[in-house]
């Protein structure tokens, strides 16, 4: 049975998508075909091919089969900053059908679609869209990445309670080293595996410019997959 995980972090910039490319590869050391999604990406650069996001493509990168990249990122946005704003900016309508439709065909072709979110859990899509809706509609349990610096383990521990208010299962998270500068930080992973209520599954170093495949082996995907 085709299964699929949703990625959404502490914040922007906690790793999300160096954390999804991880994932993706450790899925596929298991022999399972795994490919990766970014439903709404800001910030995209104008190619020969038309708008592409860094994210998207990374993810892209990281896929077997190596999927089109409309299927991987239905909605490309120039401006760099929050969905709802982009999109207005760029004249587009954000609605759920064409990331629905796109999961599909990818589901169709691989055992596993890692789906990667924006922002943190509570940045909505559009003034009428939060990704908790899209979450629901994909039917998706939901993994957290912790960017591991100062003031996490609040943060990490708010968004957790989110997902869980909000009805989803709560799979599981993956601690992303983020601030090299950061006091204490075997401390501050072992209180985040103290008060979290979902297993760890991995833990990534500050490795800026490393492939995401030399690091699979720092993550163990959960048993969700059976869910």
């Amino acid at each position: 049975m085709t299964r699929g995980i949703y990625i959404t972090g502490t914040d922007t910039g906690a790793g999300k998508t160096f954390a999804s490319a991880c994932l993706l590869h450790a899925l596929r050391a298991q022999g399972l075909s795994a490919v990766g999604m970014k439903p709404v990406a800001s910030g995209c650069a104008m190619t020969d091919e038309g708008w592409r996001n860094e994210d998207a493509l990374a993810l892209q990168a990281a896929s077997s089969p190596r999927p089109d990249y409309a299927l991987v990122n239905p909605f490309a946005l120039p401006e760099p900053t929050a969905p709802e704003i982009a999109a207005a900016r760029a004249g587009v309508a954000l609605s759920l059908p064409p990331i629905l439709a796109a999961y599909a065909q990818l589901a169709a072709r691989a055992d596993v679609v890692v789906v990667e979110g924006v922002g943190g859990w509570l940045a909505p899509l559009t003034a009428t869209l939060d990704q908790s809706d899209l979450v629901r509609a994909l039917d998706l349990p939901v993994i957290l990445v912790v960017g591991l610096r100062l003031g996490c383990i609040n943060h990490a521990r708010l968004t957790a309670r989110a997902i869980a208010a909000e009805g989803f299962a709560f799979a599981g998270w993956i601690g992303s080293a983020v601030d090299p500068a950061l006091a204490f930080p075997d401390e501050t992973f072992a209180a985040l595996e103290r008060v979290l209520p979902g297993p760890c599954l991995g833990r990534l170093p500050f490795a800026p410019g490393m492939d995401a495949a030399a690091l699979a082996g720092h993550i163990v995907p959960g048993d969700w997959r059976c869910a």
